[in-house]
């Protein structure tokens, strides 16, 4: 909130500037707009309802702020990447005290905009490539008075996707997670968003709870009738899933096969399954536990009655997630580095989590039963790059100011991650940045591999050897993938005798 002494300057004087003025003038909180600033020769030197418009932004954003406190808020929705970095590099060389930032076109609905979705910008709104221009209420108009459950809700996708489907016309949305504070967090604010008129009027509906828990599954599907799922819960830390197999297996493969066993016992009309580039060949337990995600899916469509589409969407890493590189690298540069990188030559596939929700959104759609799809994830990024690219979006130089550090490969982890197999032959579709991937088997029997690790995941009391048994769970992950046994032996010639710590059965 601006100051008493601050002034506050709309960037963009078109429609998004425009509605912001308005909201900020009716609510009275935030003090009085000094300006706009804009490039367009039509605009410059007008008067929009009393506020001045100057420009070009470049050029009068130095000669404003000359006390160093005012604000400002960047309203131009379909500005590229590109642009955005440049008006927040003028406004940051004009040290601009705060700078806020509307969310892209592609997150604006019916034209409209509000304050309430302004935030402070971050190294998402300058980084990688301009997102794909998704029409969210003409690509949901499937979701139509049905109601939506959303497993990991209080994760970062799950989030995302449940702001999105306010523009839907849902009937309800259910929360679902285990999580109480991150779901306590998304629920209060979807109920801010709509307070202040942000899409359509749904029910929110929290479930604190755990998909482990196959009849509380059975109850929660049934008893809220559910129509559609976006299944994005999982565990998905690589380098703390390696020392936590077990656990990994016993969440993302037992609690999706609860999940799917659910949907497809009381009519789910459509189930979408969110999957990652680390399924592909994967040389993690977390990696397996996707792959074998994938293939329950396929398994499942196979059994579906009239009316249900079962699918996965794959895609690579989303910058922003928790966990991921951003948070981390912004924890470090904040704590006065240095930035941590695995490897110089490391690079992934990167979206926004937005971008990323709309094609979810749009493939549950337009998705057909049994069908696996991959988005259009532009050119790998090297991580290195993005590490450089973060520390001047904070105000330092790279290697002068702020020192960034090679720190080697962790567990799980390799330097390049492919987004499909050769034989899954990536097809484009007519939907931009969509494609239909070949399904392939899986190279092992799925009922059998579930039964041989179920008594490690789960008490038996006739195989108490087996509980826990992280060893064991490896030797059956590794026989059933030859990714994985290829990747742990390689490794194992170069590490010789393992750690006792390591040997603690999780």
């Amino acid at each position: 909130m601006a100051s008493v002494d601050s002034k506050l300057y709309i960037i963009g004087a078109g429609f998004a500037g425009q509605m912001i003025a308005e909201d900020i003038k009716r609510k009275k909180i935030f003090g009085k707009i000094a300006a706009f600033l804009d490039d367009s020769k039509d605009l410059i030197g007008k008067q929009i309802d009393g506020i001045p418009v100057l420009g070009p932004i470049e050029t009068v954003a130095p000669i404003l702020n000359v006390n160093g406190i005012d604000e400002a808020i960047i309203a131009i929705p379909s500005a590229t990447v590109e642009r955005t970095r440049e008006i927040y590099s003028a406004l940051k060389n004009a040290n601009f005290f705060h700078i806020k930032i509307l969310p892209s076109i592609s997150q604006v609905i019916n034209g409209k905009v509000h304050l309430v979705q302004a935030r402070e910008i971050n190294p998402l709104d300058i980084l990688g490539r301009t997102p794909v221009v998704i029409p969210l209420e003409e690509s949901l108009s499937y979701l139509k008075n049905k109601r939506v459950l959303i497993t990991g809700a209080g994760g970062s996708i799950g989030s995302e996707l449940a702001r999105q489907l306010l523009s839907g016309g849902t009937e309800r949305i259910y929360l679902f997670g285990h999580g109480e504070n991150s779901i306590v967090k998304i629920y209060r604010e979807l109920n801010v968003l709509q307070n202040e008129g942000v899409g359509e009027k749904a029910s929110i509906v929290p479930i604190i709870g755990d998909m482990r828990d196959r009849e509380y599954v059975r109850y929660i599907i049934s008893h809220t009738k559910t129509d559609v799922i976006f299944h994005c819960a999982a565990y998905k830390h690589v380098p703390m899933m390696e020392q936590n197999p077990v656990a990994v297996i016993e969440n993302n493969v037992y609690g999706t096969q609860n999940l799917l066993d659910a949907a497809l016992e009381f009519g789910v009309e459509r189930f979408v399954l969110i999957s990652t580039d680390k399924a592909v060949s994967p040389v993690s337990v977390y990696g397996v536990s996707k792959m074998i995600c994938e293939k329950q899916i396929l398994a499942t469509a196979k059994k579906t009655k009239a009316g249900q589409s079962f699918m996965f969407v794959r895609f690579g890493n989303v910058l922003g997630s928790r966990g991921s590189l951003l948070p981390v690298f912004m924890e470090q540069i904040q704590n006065g580095g240095p930035v941590t990188v695995t490897d110089k030559n490391m690079e992934r596939f990167f979206m926004t989590i937005p971008e990323a929700c709309s094609l979810v959104l749009q493939t549950g759609g337009v998705g057909e039963n049994g069908q696996s799809y991959l988005l259009d994830m532009g050119e790998p990024v090297k991580i290195i790059d993005i590490a450089e690219q973060i520390i001047r979006f904070s105000g330092f130089e790279p290697y002068k100011d702020m020192d960034i550090k090679i720190i080697g490969c962790r567990p799980g982890e390799r330097l390049y991650e492919p987004l499909w197999l050769k034989e899954e032959n990536p097809t484009r579709t007519k939907y931009q940045k969509l494609f239909t991937l070949t399904s392939q088997s899986p190279g092992f029997n799925l009922d059998e591999l579930l039964q041989k690790m179920k008594p490690i995941c789960f008490f038996d009391s006739e195989k108490t050897q087996m509980f826990r048994n992280r060893e064991m769970l490896i030797e059956i992950l590794r026989a059933a993938v030859p990714s994985l046994d290829e990747f742990y032996s390689s490794n194992e010639n170069k590490k010789g005798d393992a750690s006792e710590s390591s040997k603690v059965v999780l």
